[in-house]
C-alpha cells in the first residue's frame, strides 16, 4: 500500500497544483484553456504514437482487453438502468449520473498506468482508451437520446468526433507502427520523446485546473450514487468479469485501474450541449477526483 501511494502520490500533487495555479490565474490570461487543447491535440497523441509503436503485445491482448471492456461496459450501464428504476430521477439528472459512473479521465489513467506498470502498463492503458473512449461517447449519446435530448441527435457529428478524436487517433498510429515493427528514425525519435515526457504533467495540471470547487456545493444523492458506483462498484465489478472470463494479470491491472478512475471532464461538455444537469455533472467531476485520491490506492490495494 505504501509503494501504491508512493507511486500515485505524483499523480494528484501534479493535480493540486494546477488546480492552485488557475486559482491564482498563475501565468495568467486564458493560458489553461489553451494549454489543455494543446495536450489533447499534440502532447498526448505524440506519447501514444511514441508509447505504443515501441510496444511489442501479443495479438491475443486486443482481444482480451476489447472483450473485458465491453462486459465492464455492458454490466455497470445495466446496474444504472436498475438505479434509474429504482430512484427516477428526471433525464438530465440520470444522464448526468450515467456518465458519472461509466465514464473515465483518460488524462489521469494514461499517468497512473505508466507510474504503476511501467512503458508496458501504459501501452496497455493506451490500447483499453482507444476501445473504450469510441464506445463510452456512443453509449452516453444513446443515453442522452433516450432520457434527456430536447430533439433527435445527429449521430454524424458524433461518429465523426470519434474517429478524429486525437487519442483515438494517436493510439491507432502508435499501434499500426508496432504491429509492423517501424521502429522510430532517431530524428523522429528525438521529436516525439520529449513531447512524450511533457504531456502526462500538463495533462495532469490541465485536469486540476478545471475543477469547479464550487460545484460541490450541497452534494446530493445522485453525487453520491454516481460516485460510489465509479470509485468503488466500478472497480469491484471489474474485478469479478476478470475472474469469470478466466482474465489474469496486467491486462487486469489496468482494467481495474480503469474502472476506478475519477469521471471524465469532457463529461461536462457533453452534459452542457446534450441537455443534462451541467452542474451536477460538475460537482460529479470534482468530487470524484478529489475522492480519488483515497479510493485509487484503497482499491488497487484491494483488488491487485
Amino acid at each position: 500500500m505504501p509503494l501504491m501511494v508512493q507511486a500515485l502520490l505524483p499523480v494528484f500533487v501534479l493535480i493540486m497544483l494546477g488546480h492552485v495555479f488557475r486559482r491564482i490565474d498563475f501565468p495568467g490570461g486564458d493560458f489553461w484553456p489553451q494549454a489543455e487543447r494543446f495536450t489533447y491535440y499534440v502532447l498526448f497523441p505524440a506519447m501514444l504514437v511514441f508509447k505504443l509503436g515501441q510496444a511489442r503485445l501479443p495479438a491475443s491482448a486486443y482481444g482480451d482487453i476489447a472483450l473485458l471492456i465491453g462486459a465492464m461496459l455492458i454490466a455497470m450501464t445495466l446496474v444504472l438502468a436498475f438505479a434509474q428504476w429504482f430512484w427516477r430521477w428526471s433525464g438530465p439528472v440520470f444522464s448526468s449520473v450515467y456518465q458519472g459512473a461509466i465514464r473515465f479521465n483518460s488524462y489521469v489513467g494514461l499517468a497512473a498506468g505508466g507510474m504503476l506498470l511501467g512503458d508496458q502498463g501504459l501501452s496497455l492503458t493506451a490500447i483499453a482508451v482507444a476501445i473504450m473512449v469510441p464506445l463510452l461517447n456512443l453509449l452516453c449519446i444513446l443515453m442522452f437520446s433516450l432520457v434527456a435530448a430536447e430533439g433527435p441527435v445527429r449521430l454524424v457529428p458524433v461518429f465523426k468526433a470519434i474517429v478524429t478524436n486525437p487519442l483515438i487517433v494517436g493510439s491507432v498510429i502508435g499501434v499500426v507502427w508496432s504491429f509492423f515493427e517501424i521502429g522510430f528514425h532517431p530524428l523522429i525519435g528525438g521529436i516525439l520523446e520529449p513531447l512524450s515526457n511533457l504531456a502526462l504533467p500538463m495533462g495532469l495540471m490541465t485536469v486540476g485546473a478545471g475543477l469547479q470547487l464550487k460545484a460541490l456545493r450541497g452534494a446530493s444523492l445522485p453525487f453520491i450514487v454516481a460516485s460510489t458506483l465509479k470509485l468503488i462498484g466500478f472497480p469491484m465489478m471489474t474485478a469479478g468479469l476478470a475472474m469469470l472470463l478466466g482474465l489474469e494479470g496486467m491486462l487486469v491491472q489496468v482494467a481495474v485501474l480503469l474502472a476506478a478512475l475519477p469521471t471524465a471532464t469532457s463529461a461536462y461538455i457533453l452534459a452542457r450541449q446534450l441537455g443534462g444537469d451541467a452542474p451536477l455533472m460538475a460537482g460529479i467531476i470534482s468530487g470524484q477526483t478529489l475522492l480519488a485520491i483515497v479510493t485509487i490506492p484503497l482499491m488497487l490495494s484491494i483488488l491487485w
